[in-house]
């Protein structure tokens, strides 16, 4: 892979403050000053569509629409975007906008921030960054996604990050579509590298998630994965989503140690407790337990984490990952967990805990659930997501709703088709999932200076913890106090043989399970006799192994 980044390179303006990084430690996110952080927000999504511009800016104002959004409590926007745009500005050759609607007409005003000196409407990077700066203006942060290799409008279906030869789709979806040049694994990770470096001075761009929705089902032939699905292993295959997201995840980071780096999952993963591999052929018509596979939502299976987690070589490094699964309802597919009088508990048994939800419940890293959402049918969609909802909340699970376009056929949106005007019904079950205080409602964004809004709704991060956080909290379940960057060395200065009592305080207990798994994905560092006692099954080795044995000893 080269290191180059073409002849286009001029930086986005400096931010003053730059102080709205984040990190994790376990599974929340902390700011600079070690305050717990929340991230709740919304998709809008086009700049990975052949128009080359965030949706809606063909009727709604880009200022008016913004500041709503700030003052609807959201502080995170996740733009989808396809890697082919992004080329085109690395390469100095940004695409014109399709459709949009911008003019400094003194008799029709309309959009004139995206207007050049000259009256024309800019190009498509011009756009991205005005629309970078109102973010800022109104105290919103935003999460870049690489939706799909191609600007397609379907795009999403494409089941890899990078043309694949294989791919029946590859010309159409894996392609440029102005030129056919094919968009290589190395253009995906030197694009989105690129706009890192551009905006490594500025907070507005707090997180990249690397690719949307790997997905692709193994099929029922041969003896050898297919190349063009999407596989969490130990490989370094280009399909091997766990590689290529370490590989790009690190080329980020060095350009800025600071910003969090998204992964989601894949759709499917073998039983590897069963010693299968992604070689495994599937067997057809199989009942869920006779299968070697396990069965999820595009870009949401994350059961490759236990056993091959993501690593990105140091301990600082890897306090930016952030694991980023999708979930939807009955009214996108109808799962098989849906074909019951499903809970909340039903959906973890059945789903949830093993395919995602595990990783915050052990610690082990935050999640960020990327797209869920869907449409008010008043039956089980709407129930489910009322469920993930409550649950999100109640486990600090940061989320970004799809969607905030209402031309999204499979969910519909927040907005109507002016792109001006709110769903009531819609916003009033997503509202309670934002971070706010306690009392009074404020929304609190994640800019330590600018407040969140600008009608008195919103405040900034700096100033809940100055003025609210002891008087009324809010539904972040935080006392806020300091957490710092874990220590390399947490463990072996006592004395305790007892297997399965990793932090040595003579119980096994499951903070031992919790501080095994941070080993694991090297967020901390056993030694001595904490090492001896994390080895269960004596077999020399520290895997998830170990980590199950201790559960069944608690049970």
């Amino acid at each position: 892979m080269t290191s180059a980044f073409g002849g286009f390179t001029s930086s986005a303006a400096v931010d003053d403050n730059n102080d709205d990084w984040l990190h994790a430690v376990g599974s929340r996110l902390y700011d600079k000053d070690g305050n717990q952080v929340w991230l709740t927000g919304a998709n809008w999504f086009g700049m990975n569509c052949t128009e080359n511009f965030p949706h809606g800016l063909w009727s709604a104002d880009a200022d008016e629409l913004l500041s709503s959004v700030a003052d609807h409590g959201i502080n995170i926007i996740r733009f989808p975007i396809s890697t082919e745009l992004l080329l085109s500005w690395m390469n100095g050759e940004p695409y014109k906008p399709v459709g949009l609607t911008a003019s400094k007409d003194p008799y029709y005003m309309f959009n004139p921030d995206f207007c050049d000196e000259n009256g024309d409407t800019m190009d498509s990077m011009g756009i991205f960054d005005v629309l970078m700066k109102k973010c800022k203006k109104y105290g919103i942060k935003a999460l870049i996604d690489i939706h799909s290799p191609a600007s397609h409008n379907s795009g999403h279906n494409y089941n890899l990050w990078y043309y694949e030869p294989s791919a029946a789709d590859a010309d159409n979806m894996a392609a440029n579509s102005k030129t056919g040049e094919e968009i290589t694994y190395d253009m995906w990770i030197e694009s989105v590298t690129w706009l890192a470096e551009k905006y490594k001075n500025d907070d507005t761009i707090i997180a990249y998630d690397l690719k949307n929705e790997p997905h692709g089902k193994r099929g029922y032939n041969g003896t050898t994965c297919p190349t063009d699905i999407a596989k969490w292993d130990d490989s370094e295959d280009l399909n091997n989503w766990a590689f290529a997201a370490t590989e790009c995840g690190n080329s980020i980071l060095d350009v800025n140690p600071n910003a969090l780096i998204l992964i989601e999952g894949v759709e499917q993963y073998p039983k590897t407790e069963k010693g299968y591999t992604y070689d495994t052929a599937d067997i057809w018509q199989a009942s869920a337990d006779v299968s070697p596979w396990y069965g999820a939502w595009w870009g949401g299976n994350l059961r490759g984490v236990k056993d091959y987690p993501i690593d990105f070589g140091s301990k600082s490094r890897n306090s930016q990952i952030v694991y980023s699964p999708h979930d939807y309802g009955p009214s996108v597919y109808n799962q098989t967990w849906f074909d019951k009088d499903f809970t909340t508990q039903t959906l973890l048994d059945d789903y949830w805990y093993d395919t995602w939800a595990y990783i915050n419940d052990q610690d082990i890293a935050p999640l960020l659930i990327g797209e869920w959402g869907g449409h008010m049918d008043g039956g089980k969609n709407q129930k489910w997501m009322e469920l993930l909802r409550d649950y999100m909340i109640d486990n600090h699970i940061n989320h970004t709703f799809w969607c905030l376009n209402p031309n999204s056929g499979d969910t519909g949106g927040l907005l109507d088709s002016s792109f001006t005007v709110w769903d009531d019904e819609k916003y009033d079950l997503f509202e309670p999932s934002l971070w706010q205080t306690s009392k009074t409602g404020k929304y609190i964004g994640l800019d330590h200076q600018q407040p969140l809004g600008v009608n008195g709704t919103g405040i900034s991060v700096a100033e809940y913890y100055k003025s609210y956080n002891d008087t009324e909290g809010s539904n972040l379940d935080s006392d806020g106090s300091v957490n710092p960057l874990p220590t390399e060395d947490t463990t072996g200065s006592q004395s305790s043989d007892l297997k399965g009592d990793v932090n040595l305080n003579g119980t096994i207990e499951i903070a031992d399970v919790v501080l095994l798994n941070k080993h694991l994905i090297k967020a901390s560092v056993l030694k001595d006799q904490a090492l001896e006692n994390a080895d269960v099954n004596d077999d020399k080795k520290l895997n998830v192994f170990d980590s199950i044995a201790i559960k069944r000893i608690l049970l």
